[in-house]
């Protein structure tokens, strides 16, 4: 075989198996994070079982065995979470646990503040676009964010944004920026267009960008 077709053909074989790659090591995070999450559970479910039924702990004790009854416990109470988050009586708990959580300092600014940000990227903001284009890290060069709100600047009274940037592959890092209104990008994206295309480092967009207002003409920018 001629070393050119070799060569292509390993190119061509990697970059079909790279999107299998990427695909598992996401799904194999998300789902190791949501075992992890239900194994101390499963773990002392086990061992109080070993003192009624020592044979059936042996087997629940296997790797995989926990593994999976982990992984479903987690799901199991996510979703009766979901649901109570629905139900009045469920939306009162929520309340009252939040209300707890307010009264530990440290634990209330993490807590709250992740609330907050979920909240807020739920819902459209006043007087901006949700996802627009910033240039960062130098004018001239773009990337996707999130407007999370709009504020206004003392003394100026200048309109300023509060964006926050997410790293790509892994979107829940990333970076806050403030930005004045007038340099931001507006898109029509949606939010799962956004993610898609942060997920997949750009393979995944469309064909044209929203041009950014110093570069429109005078005409259309005061239009």
């Amino acid at each position: 075989m001629p070393p050119l077709r070799l060569k292509r053909y390993l190119i061509t074989g990697l970059l079909t198996f790279m999107p299998l790659w990427v695909t598992w090591l996401v799904f194999k995070f998300i789902v190791g994070f949501l075992a992890g999450l239900g194994a101390p559970l499963v773990a002392a479910f086990v061992g109080a079982l070993g003192w009624v039924s020592p044979q059936a702990a042996e087997q629940l004790s296997h790797g995989w065995v926990t593994y999976v009854l982990a992984l479903l416990l987690t799901l199991i109470t996510l979703y009766l979470l979901g649901f109570l988050a629905n139900r009045v009586i469920g939306q009162r708990l929520l309340h009252a646990f939040d209300s707890l959580l307010q009264r530990i300092p440290l634990v209330q600014t993490i807590y709250g503040g992740t609330k907050k940000l979920m909240t807020v990227l739920q819902n459209k903001p006043s007087g901006a676009q949700r996802v627009v284009l910033v240039d960062f890290p130098r004018k001239g060069m773009k990337v996707v964010g999130f407007v999370t709100r709009v504020m206004q600047e003392e003394g100026t009274g200048r309109e300023m944004a509060a964006v926050y940037i997410p790293t790509t592959p892994n979107p829940t890092g990333g970076y806050l920026e403030v930005v004045p209104l007038d340099e931001l990008t507006p898109t029509d994206w949606t939010m799962d267009q956004a993610m898609a295309f942060i997920i997949s480092g750009g393979a995944v967009a469309p064909d044209t960008l929203p041009a950014s207002p110093s570069a429109l003409p005078a005409s259309e920018s005061h239009a």
